[in-house]
C-alpha cells in the first residue's frame, strides 16, 4: 500500500530534478485536464432546450451576408452582354461594334480550319479530361501538343498547363523558395506577382526597364554577399521580366537583360505571353526578335489565349528545367488538363504558325499603323511599343486614379454607343504591387484594315471630346 509521506516524497523529487521548462510544462498541461474536465461538467449540467425553443431561435437567425450592400449603379450589375463569336467584330448588347479590345492579335478565333479541329476533337474525346495530368488527365493530344510547342520553340522540352495564369504563377515557385532572391520589373503582370508571393523569396523590384537601376540593385546584393558569403553561397537569385509588358506594352530590353544575368550569376524566367506569335520573323517570340541564344534564357513560359486564340499555356527550356514542373508545378500538378478541343485548337494554330509565317509580319504592320494614329488623338498620351499589339491610352489631364478610372469608363461606353468596342484596363489595387494609371487598353487584331483603323479613331477622338466636355 503506498503511503501519503512517500507520494509527497516523489513528487518533492520530481520538482528537485526537473528544469524550469518542464515544470511549467507540466503545468500547463495538469490545467489543461481540470478544464476540460470542469467544461465536461458543466456540458452536461447544461440546460436543455425544448424543441418550441430551437424552433424560435433558428427562426430568429439573421446569417452575415456574404458581400457587403451593393449599391444599385454598380457596374457589375449592368454587364454588358455579347452574342455570338468574338472576333474582329464583335455584337455587344444587340449592337455590331470593331473590336480593339479582345487579345485575339492574330484573329484566329475566326479560323474556320482551327474550329473545324476542335469540333472534330469534341467528337471525339468529349468535352474535359476530367483529371489532372499525372493521374488520368494526360490524353494524347497534350503529348502531341507539348511535342510541337518544343519543336516550333526549338527547344528540348514543353510542358502544358490548362490556364495561362497558373503557368507563370506556378513556374516560378516551383524553382525559388524561402531564401532566394528573385529581381522582378515593377510592372511585372498579376500572375508574375502571384508567383512570386508563392515562392516566399525576398522580391527586389526594379524600375520599369531601367537597367541602370538593375544592376545599381545587382551591385548593392554583391556588396551584402561579400559581408556574409555563407548565406551567398545558399542564396540563389532569380531574374524574372516579360518579354512585352501587359501593364504598359513595352518591350523589355532582353539582350542588356542577358548580359546582366551573366555577369551577376542570375537565372532568369521570361514571359513571352504577349510576344508568342507576334515577335520575329517566326512568331517564335523576343529571343528571335532580339537574336539572343536561348541557353541565355532558363524558362520560357507563354500563354495561349493571345495570338494562339486558345486556352492554357506551357512553359518551354531543357528536358531539366521542364520535368522538374511535372512534379513541382502546382497548376501542372492539381488542375484539371487542358480540354482536348482547345489542345487541339493549338496544335492548328501551330500549323498556321509554320505554314504562313506572313501573318506575323501582317500584324506587325497593323501594330505601326496603330502606333502612327495614336497622337492624333488630343484628349490623350500613349504608352506601348510600335510593334507591341498591345497600346495603352492615358488622359492627358492627370487626376485622381478613381475619377480617371470613372471617366474612361464613360468614354468607353460611349465607343461602344458609336460602334467601337474598346475597355478600360482592370486591375486590383488593393493587391498589386505597383497598381498601374488608369488607362484604356488596346488590343490590335491581325485583320484590320486602313479603313477600320480610320474609323475606330475617328470613334474614340468624338466620343472623349463628347464625355471630356461634358464632365
Amino acid at each position: 500500500m503506498v503511503t501519503t509521506p512517500f507520494i509527497i516524497n516523489e513528487i518533492y523529487d520530481i520538482i528537485q530534478k526537473s528544469t524550469a521548462f518542464e515544470l511549467t510544462l507540466e503545468a500547463l498541461l495538469a490545467l489543461g485536464v481540470i478544464w476540460i474536465v470542469l467544461y465536461k461538467a458543466n456540458g452536461k449540467r447544461a440546460k436543455r432546450l425544448s424543441a418550441e425553443q430551437k424552433a424560435k431561435l433558428i427562426e430568429e437567425w439573421m446569417p452575415e451576408p456574404l458581400v457587403g450592400k451593393v449599391p444599385d449603379n454598380h457596374p457589375a450589375l449592368h454587364t454588358h452582354v455579347v452574342i455570338g463569336k468574338v472576333g474582329k467584330v464583335i455584337n455587344i448588347d444587340g449592337k455590331q461594334c470593331l473590336n480593339l479590345a479582345s487579345q485575339n492579335y492574330l484573329g484566329l478565333l475566326e479560323d474556320e480550319n482551327i474550329q473545324e479541329a476542335a469540333i472534330k476533337s469534341l467528337r471525339k474525346y468529349g468535352v474535359g479530361s476530367c483529371g489532372p495530368r499525372g493521374f488520368y488527365g494526360t490524353l494524347d493530344v497534350h503529348l502531341d501538343l507539348e511535342e510541337r510547342l518544343a519543336k516550333f520553340m526549338e527547344v528540348e522540352e514543353a510542358v502544358v498547363y490548362s490556364y495561362a495564369f497558373s503557368t507563370i504563377a506556378s513556374a516560378i515557385p516551383a524553382y525559388a523558395k524561402r531564401g532566394d532572391i528573385i529581381f522582378v520589373d515593377e510592372y511585372a503582370n498579376f500572375s508574375i506577382q502571384k508567383g512570386i508571393d508563392a515562392s516566399r523569396s525576398r522580391t527586389v523590384f526594379y524600375k520599369h526597364n531601367d537597367m541602370a537601376d538593375l544592376e545599381r540593385l545587382l551591385k548593392e546584393q554583391a556588396v551584402e554577399d561579400k559581408r556574409n558569403p555563407k548565406k551567398a553561397a545558399r542564396t540563389r537569385r532569380f531574374l524574372v521580366a516579360e518579354a512585352i509588358y501587359m501593364n504598359t506594352g513595352e518591350i523589355c530590353p532582353l539582350p542588356q537583360l542577358v548580359e546582366l544575368r551573366k555577369r551577376y550569376k542570375l537565372r532568369m524566367f521570361l514571359d513571352e505571353s504577349i510576344s508568342f506569335g507576334v515577335l520575329g520573323l517566326n512568331g517564335r517570340g523576343a529571343i528571335e526578335h532580339f537574336n539572343v541564344d536561348k541557353i541565355e534564357v532558363d524558362l520560357r513560359s507563354a500563354g495561349l489565349e493571345w495570338a494562339a486564340g486558345t486556352i492554357g499555356g506551357f512553359c518551354a527550356g531543357s528536358s531539366f528545367i521542364v520535368e522538374h514542373q511535372r512534379l513541382s508545378g502546382l497548376g501542372y500538378c492539381f488542375s484539371a488538363s487542358l480540354p482536348p478541343l482547345l489542345a487541339q485548337a493549338a496544335i492548328s494554330a501551330l500549323d498556321r504558325f509554320e505554314s504562313e509565317p506572313k501573318i506575323f509580319a501582317e500584324l506587325r504592320s497593323c501594330c505601326q499603323k496603330v502606333s502612327q494614329k495614336l497622337p492624333s488623338l488630343t484628349d490623350f498620351t500613349f504608352r506601348g511599343d510600335p510593334l507591341s499589339p498591345v497600346k495603352h491610352l492615358y488622359l492627358k489631364n492627370e487626376s485622381d486614379p478613381v475619377a480617371e478610372k470613372r471617366l474612361l469608363d464613360r468614354i468607353s461606353q460611349e465607343c461602344i454607343n458609336n460602334g467601337l468596342a474598346i475597355v478600360a484596363a482592370e486591375y486590383l489595387e488593393d493587391m498589386e504591387k505597383r497598381c498601374p494609371r488608369p488607362s484604356i487598353r488596346l488590343a490590335v487584331n491581325r485583320l484590320l484594315t486602313d479603313s477600320d483603323i480610320d474609323d475606330a479613331f475617328r470613334i474614340l477622338q468624338q466620343s472623349s471630346r463628347k464625355v471630356l466636355s461634358e464632365s
